[in-house]
């Protein structure tokens, strides 16, 4: 809930702010070292972010939203059409972005297309350039400079898996907060329910753990969650589109589904701190990343 107005003083600053960028840049990894926990989720495959994932940073100072979108990519299913109608939702209602950029590949295609998105916008952008730890010091200035050209407020180079001052980040973000009451109260980082962070656990799991097609076409809904006070109990379904991927999801006498299962519930109960039991049912619905009412079942509303 929003804080007492009393108690805020007269030049607190906060606003609503989008990470963009193409798929597997850093954009995750950027939200949960700010707000030292883990909001959404991360492996190496592109479209592992499906969903806007709020992360809420607050300080004496200021209070920083962050919108944390999917990988732009180029749609193939009513899947990435949604994914595409949250990113564009949540720079519409930014008031600033962050874009981030891999400096081992750019400029890319996608990068060309999600400057030319963001350009339309009259709020402030900012440029990260991540992963400058995989290119030279000269390749790093070269690409510094032409990001310099592209109507970016700041653009700051670094490597998010090595040392970063977050301090410093977090003194440039605010120049560009307007100045208003905070939105949220200051003990949250999302507002987002146990539920959605559960299933999200899962699917980065499976991202985690299995190859090829399985990943994309698999999502996870959680039919009920019941909060003891020693314990958690969970069951949740992992859709699947085709018969032939749900022997390889559970594997040979079951083995896959339980590391994923174990590996879930290890990771759940450092969020919920007590016991969890986690029952995984795998279910088939043909094609659902084409359609959009099994998208709205799943939750991509």
């Amino acid at each position: 809930m929003p804080v007492s107005e009393s108690s805020i003083p007269k030049n607190f600053k906060a606003g609503f702010v989008s990470i963009v960028g193409k798929p597997n840049v850093g954009k995750s990894t950027l939200l949960n070292l700010i707000l030292k926990e883990k909001i959404s989720i991360i492996s190496p495959k592109p479209q592992t972010t499906r969903q806007q994932v709020k992360g809420i940073y607050t300080d004496a100072e200021k209070q920083i939203v962050f919108l944390d979108t999917p990988g732009y990519v180029k749609s193939r299913y009513e899947l990435h059409e949604k994914m595409r109608k949250y990113l564009v939702n949540s720079i519409n209602d930014s008031d600033f972005i962050i874009f981030i950029t891999d400096a081992h590949k750019f400029p890319t295609e996608y990068d060309e297309e999600v400057i030319k998105l963001i350009q339309k916008l009259k709020v402030p952008k900012i440029a990260i350039l991540n992963k400058i730890d995989l290119v030279d010091q000269e390749k790093c200035q070269e690409q510094t400079a032409l990001l310099s050209t592209m109507n970016f407020e700041e653009v700051i180079p670094l490597s998010l898996i090595q040392q970063v001052d977050v301090d410093n980040l977090l003194e440039i973000f605010s120049r560009f907060l307007p100045y208003n009451p905070p939105f949220y109260s200051p003990d949250d980082v999302s507002d987002l329910p146990l539920r959605f962070f559960v299933q999200e656990i899962i699917r980065e799991k499976i991202f985690l753990s299995y190859r090829d097609e399985l990943p994309y076409a698999s999502t996870v809904v959680v039919e009920n969650y019941n909060d003891f006070p020693n314990k958690v109990e969970i069951a949740a379904n992992i859709w699947l589109e085709r018969d032939s991927q749900k022997p390889i999801l559970i594997g040979k006498n079951g083995e896959n589904i339980r590391k994923l299962r174990q590996a879930s519930e290890k990771e759940i109960h450092t969020i919920v701190g007590k016991r969890v039991k986690l029952e995984l049912w795998v279910k088939i619905k043909p094609n659902w990343r084409k359609k959009k009412n099994s998208l709205k079942e799943f939750g991509y509303i």
